[in-house]
């Protein structure tokens, strides 16, 4: 279980999520990058081979500079039907706090809406965090997101 935290952390915490939902669905990539430390982990996994414990993941990068060639991506070379993204995200469960470092978890789902479709459920799971203290306040050092479906409509080019 998690040692105590204070209510300024986690208001800190919660803050980093909402935040991190908004920036994502705002379409404005260069935003996301800035939620974590340079030397992070992001990984988008379906939750069978997260729990057999198999590498394969969607999407897996190792670096803020990985985030930021992404960015590059979406912006400049990758081509699909654009569309909305809006995330709904659970308040974060704590499992482990050092008052360095927290441990949690939260829910998410994803909804996508195309410009000439209704909107519809594209990428429901869960939130695997590691965030620290850093002088700019609080940021990802590791991301998980563990999705519950094996399918996947078409491919996922923004994040999660």
């Amino acid at each position: 279980m998690s040692t105590a935290i204070t209510f300024d952390d986690y208001l800190a915490l919660t803050q980093l999520y909402a935040d991190y939902a908004i920036a994502v669905d705002s379409g404005q990539w260069d935003l996301w990058p800035e939620f974590f430390v340079d030397d992070c982990v992001y990984r988008l996994q379906p939750r069978e081979n997260f729990e057999r414990g198999f590498p394969l993941a969607t999407l897996s990068f190792e670096s803020k500079g990985m985030l930021k060639d992404r960015v590059y991506g979406i912006q400049e070379t990758l081509f699909h039907d654009p569309y909305y993204q809006r995330h709904v995200v659970g308040s974060p469960v704590l499992r482990k706090a050092d008052g360095e470092r927290f441990e949690c978890e939260a829910n998410y789902a994803v909804f996508r809406t195309k410009l000439s479709d209704a909107s519809t459920v594209f990428n429901v799971g869960r939130y695997i965090d590691v965030v620290v203290r850093t002088p700019a306040g609080l940021k990802f050092k590791s991301r998980q997101c563990i999705y519950d479906s094996e399918m996947i409509p078409n491919s996922i080019i923004y994040p999660i």
